[in-house]
């Protein structure tokens, strides 16, 4: 039985700027193994201007196609992105598909690939078709069986022999049918007899088969899954990874949370939130990937948990920044790292905000407009906005001090300053979804609420924070 967790608490904000610099630039010092569920990813882009006359479908008119490793292969990318040499075991079919991943791989600097062939199997390729930076359908071409276990006594062997030159061994596990069976339990104790480390990513099944590793990464829904505990919410999360740690004798668990950053459960009796700073989300794709990467690497150099977690936030915040499924480079990591970055990405022209919110409407995005004053800033009135859309904007008089602050919050999207047009102004030329009011203000001050019929929105004014006096 295990007793409630403790509420997590935010990583300490004062690290210092310098220290995760300088660990970031120790990354490229890394060597890590990884063994794994190697795959294709085939990507089409094209426009679409009508729709089939055959069926209610938009047809593709494809302008390029690009191949791209994948599954445990993404990991690779992401590790060689941030300088670290790796050695990369694997499976693939003896088919094209097999023969363009194995090219692939091979083609990337500071990569010893030992991709085995193993007859009569297909190698998983994933086709995503994108018109206008959006998924318009995804087709799977897969082998999820077991590996012959010949080969997979094979590939341990290769394994137990490649750990000695690398400091970190990961499994990468999409259930493909490389790490099936005993074969993660037999490249974990291999890892333990050359006093190595291991990382593990898991795709479901019994989290029993990597016991004992050091770090296990799963998402919320994974560890749902592993525990049969909810994860909606903080105080959950924490007591399921606990849970999950204990049960399998796992060093540390770190919880991906998509734009809300990672939570670290390790042997401190208290869960640590680390956020991941996201400017902007794009694509949440590839998030996982780039924190198992960064994870690896951290650990492979020596790093602290606590900073390997914090780094690994920001790079999922940066993987979700990105179209597609992109790697994080050590340049972005010091960008993210710089101070006043966010203000300076999301401080825009008013030019600029129409194009980003006519990105974000395309994509189907709800926006949301606040016309803030200096009293604004208050957290409880953008989190109530941030309730009531997708994406939230703050217009803001010009040389109002609260811009920078406001446009550093995770919970503003963008902050536009005007001059000489008003408030008014901008609520036509971006025409939100919702209007949110400052409930701070007198009704009659608040501009916009009588045009927003027009176009169908709405308008949305919080209740003010009750006020304790003496």
């Amino acid at each position: 039985m295990h007793g409630p967790a403790p509420e997590p608490r935010p990583s300490p904000s004062g690290a210092i700027p310098a220290d995760l610099l300088e660990a970031v630039r120790q990354l490229k010092r890394g060597t890590v193994l990884v063994v794994g569920d190697a795959m294709l990813d085939r990507y089409v882009y094209g426009r679409v201007e009508r729709i089939s006359p055959e069926a209610p479908i938009p047809v593709l008119a494809v302008e390029r196609e690009v191949a791209l490793p994948g599954g445990a292969g993404n990991v690779v990318r992401n590790l060689t992105a941030l300088g670290a040499a790796v050695a990369f075991v694997s499976i693939v079919g003896d088919d094209q598909a097999g023969s363009d991943l194995t090219g692939l791989i091979g083609g990337q600097p500071g990569v010893e690939p030992w991709l085995l062939v193993q007859g009569g199997r297909a190698t998983t390729v994933k086709t995503r078709f994108v018109a206008s930076g959006q998924q318009l359908l995804r087709a799977d071409h897969e082998e999820a069986a077991p590996i012959h276990p010949r080969l997979a006594d094979r590939l341990v062997r290769i394994a137990a022999d490649a750990v000695a030159a690398t400091t970190v061994m990961v499994l990468s596990d999409y259930r493909k049918g490389v790490l099936a069976g005993t074969t993660a339990t037999r490249l974990i104790a291999a890892a333990r007899t050359a006093g190595r480390k291991v990382v593990v990513d898991p795709r479901g099944g019994d989290p029993g088969r990597f016991a004992g590793a050091d770090l296990i990464i799963p998402d919320c829904a994974e560890l749902a899954a592993a525990t049969g505990l909810p994860t909606g919410t903080d105080v959950e999360i924490a007591a399921a990874a606990t849970a999950l740690r204990t049960a399998h004798g796992f060093g540390a668990v770190l919880v991906v949370r998509g734009p809300a950053g990672v939570m670290l459960v390790g042997e401190d009796a208290v869960p640590q939130h680390l956020p991941a700073d996201v400017a902007e989300l794009v694509d949440p794709a590839g998030a996982g990937d780039a924190v198992i990467s960064v994870a690896a690497t951290g650990l492979a150099v020596g790093l602290p948990l606590p900073v390997v977690a914090r780094l690994a936030a920001l790079a999922a915040g940066i993987a979700m920044g990105k179209s597609g499924i992109g790697v994080v480079r050590e340049d972005e990591f010091l960008e993210v790292l710089t101070p006043g970055r966010l203000a300076a990405r999301k401080l825009v022209t008013r030019g600029q905000a129409a194009e980003r919110v006519e990105g974000w409407r395309r994509a189907g995005h709800r926006v949301g407009f606040l016309a803030a004053s200096t009293a604004a800033a208050e957290p409880h009135l953008l989190d109530r906005a941030q309730d009531w859309c997708d994406r939230l904007v703050v217009g803001i008089a010009d040389g109002d001090p609260a811009a920078s602050a406001l446009a550093e919050r995770n919970s503003v999207d963008l902050v536009i300053r005007y001059g000489v047009e008003t408030a008014l102004d901008l609520i036509r030329m971006l025409r939100p979804d919702v209007l949110v009011q400052d409930p701070g203000r007198a009704p009659e001050t608040l501009a916009g609420g009588d045009i927003m019929q027009e176009w169908g929105g709405i308008v949305r004014r919080p209740v003010p924070e009750p006020q304790h006096g003496l």
